[in-house]
């Protein structure tokens, strides 16, 4: 049984693959389900598959954050993990199709939900805007913010993995890509323009054309704009996705004992203990480096920063809700 991939948001569920990659289950927002059919739910999730990973953007509304932590504190479970990233809609959502295909792979549930940070490395998510007024996810200079009142003026903005603007037309470099070979995704707003299309594809490495989708409903929110056309470039191969992760050394948390790559335990939020011992069969102390550069190589990227540093997660409740013990 595959680990359960869940999300906080229908927004975050893109077609899958192929027949073989696993379903995402929406839990409904605090505010349509109450917190005893939340703990019910996720309950059942448990029952069903042992594990649970939890995808919710950091963009997401406080009070759905809050009601995770409440469930998985009143639950008093360690097999619950809360899974934040910082990619715009339509990249998260591409993050939580690849872990969705990985699910179906015989990684355990810590490393599948560790290897999220790693994945999200690999996604080049941004969006063509006709405004960057109201744009306040990204950095933009105050000559970026004056130009967006000119008639006309449309910007592509490059949320990550490295933040980038540029005006389009005015004749700069474009915006950083892959140097692998990719897929892109688009979705369209109220903009009309055809620059991902005509701009990216061909410096950007793509293969084949362009796929759309609907355009997440957070979108709009997210850039300050509903005049956008949102586009994320990502690994498409299983394959290539497997070995990234695969190449990757693993420890074992202090803490909950779960599985993990990268120095940070994707399900109690534990930092690895530096000279932790891997797990038999685990590559040799040391080895991190070299085989985290092996599986950036497979891909044709040598950048080895791919997961960074982090603590442990604090815990949060529902105003009134008391639980007995604690959760790291």
């Amino acid at each position: 049984m595959p680990t359960a991939i869940a999300v906080t948001s229908a927004d975050l569920v893109l077609p899958p693959t192929d027949p073989g990659t696993p379903h995402a289950t929406v839990l409904p927002a605090p505010d349509s389900q109450s917190l005893d059919a939340s703990i019910a739910d996720m309950q059942q999730l448990l029952a069903r598959y042992g594990e649970v990973i939890v995808v919710c953007p950091t963009s997401a509304p406080a009070a759905v954050e809050q009601r995770l932590r409440t469930v998985r504190g009143l639950l008093e479970s360690d097999r619950i993990a809360l899974v934040r990233t910082d990619l715009p809609p339509l990249g998260a959502a591409v993050l939580v199709r690849q872990l969705r295909q990985l699910a179906g792979c015989d990684f355990s549930p810590g490393v599948l939900a560790s290897a999220a940070r790693l994945l999200a490395h690999y996604i080049y998510a941004g969006a063509v805007l006709g405004s960057v007024s109201r744009l306040d996810r990204v950095p933009v200079s105050l000559g970026s913010h004056l130009k967006s009142w000119l008639p006309g003026a449309h910007f592509a903005v490059l949320a990550g993995p490295t933040p980038q603007i540029m005006r389009v037309g005015s004749g700069e470099e474009t915006l950083a890509g892959p140097e692998f070979t990719t897929e892109l995704l688009l979705a369209r707003g109220q903009l009309q323009t055809d620059w991902p299309t005509s701009h990216l594809v061909p410096r950007w490495r793509i293969q084949g054309a362009a796929v759309e989708a609907a355009l997440p409903e957070s979108s709009p929110g997210w850039w300050g704009t509903g005049k956008l056309v949102e586009f994320a470039a990502y690994l498409p191969d299983l394959p290539v996705l497997y070995q990234l992760v695969a190449s990757v050394r693993r420890e074992t948390c202090h803490w909950c004992a779960m599985e993990l790559i990268g120095d940070r335990c994707g399900f109690c939020g534990a930092p690895l203990h530096v000279g932790a011992v891997p797990e038999q069969g685990g590559r040799a102390p040391g080895a991190g480096a070299h085989s985290t550069a092996r599986a950036l190589g497979a891909v044709g990227h040598t950048d080895p920063r791919a997961i960074g540093t982090g603590r442990p997660a604090a815990r949060a409740l529902e105003p009134g809700v008391q639980v007995a013990g604690d959760l790291p």
